[in-house]
């Protein structure tokens, strides 16, 4: 799965060359994923309360529209680079915040040194032996929203996760992603389906990538292996993500790749594995249940 989104980066950027801009990117592919997710999973239609079916509102919005706006409008406004090491901190962040709610899901001190030795292995990667960083408050503001997002629909999933079944929880997420992004054609930019762009191979081939495997595979999939391994355990996984977008870079779209990012891959591998095989301690109960 983590695989398969370290591609999706190489696919957007193919979109976008092509002219899509990034909320008709995000539009198309929750559009597909939950028509897909509506025929593997159409019995039940809403979640057994109110204050559920809010949750699971603000998790389209955090693990949907919100979260893949800040992150592509922070792209236009600050470097690549700026972006990818602000949203590297999205395991630490995810980490904080679950420990303020879950005793379960505290890290211990191997497990922090382990994130802190990934992170630091995922900036050399991003770096790759250029060492610019110009600063720009609204791209990094932007860029530590997206890790923020990312973090409050770990934190909503995880209770949501006891209770619902993987699939219903998914297309959940996808519809109210999709209709949540609907304001922003109609307050900031109209949405213009050129059906020249839309038909051309290459853009509905990536499309339906990124919908079909990339959304409706991968999501359902992130959806299932929380509650198993563990939100902060299966977080951490996510440092591995800019790895296979550093192989898949070099070898399509043919982007150098220099000794520093090959050693901040290595520390970076090493970081993970010190999060992931961590022995596991007593069961505990949360602290809150959202």
């Amino acid at each position: 799965m983590i695989a398969i989104w370290g591609e999706t980066f190489v696919s957007s950027k193919v979109l976008l060359g092509a002219g899509l801009m990034p909320a008709d990117i995000f539009l198309y592919r929750f559009t597909l994923a939950y028509i897909g997710m509506s025929v593997i999973s159409h019995k039940r239609m809403f979640s057994n309360s109110f204050k559920d079916e809010l949750m699971l509102v603000v998790c389209g919005i955090t693990g949907g529209s919100l979260y893949f706006l800040t992150e592509n409008m922070a792209l236009k406004f600050s470097m690549a680079t700026n972006v990818a090491i602000i949203m590297g901190i999205t395991p630490l962040l995810t980490a904080l915040l679950l420990a303020c709610f879950y005793k379960d899901e505290r890290m211990n001190a191997r497990q922090l040194l382990g994130s802190l030795m990934a992170f630091g292995g995922l900036v050399m990667v991003v770096l790759n032996g250029h060492f610019e960083l110009h600063l720009n408050p609204l791209g990094d503001v932007l860029a530590l929203g997206a890790a923020f997002t990312w973090a409050m629909y770990t934190l909503f999933v995880k209770p949501l996760s006891r209770r619902y079944d993987a699939r219903f929880i998914t297309r959940k997420v996808f519809g109210y992603g999709v209709l949540t992004i609907l304001p922003w054609y109609w307050i900031v930019d109209p949405l213009n389906a050129n059906v020249a762009i839309l038909t051309q191979p290459v853009v509905w081939g990536n499309l339906l990538w990124l919908g079909i495997v990339a959304s409706l595979g991968c999501y359902l999939t992130w959806n299932w292996v929380m509650p198993r391994l563990g939100v902060v355990k299966s977080t951490n996984l996510l440092y591995s993500q800019i790895g296979f977008t550093l192989i898949l870079t070099s070898t399509i779209l043919h982007e150098r790749v220099t000794w520093m990012a090959i050693l901040g891959a290595a520390i970076l591998i090493s970081g993970m594995v010190m999060c992931t095989n961590t022995p596991p301690g007593p069961t505990q109960t949360g602290l809150k249940d959202l």
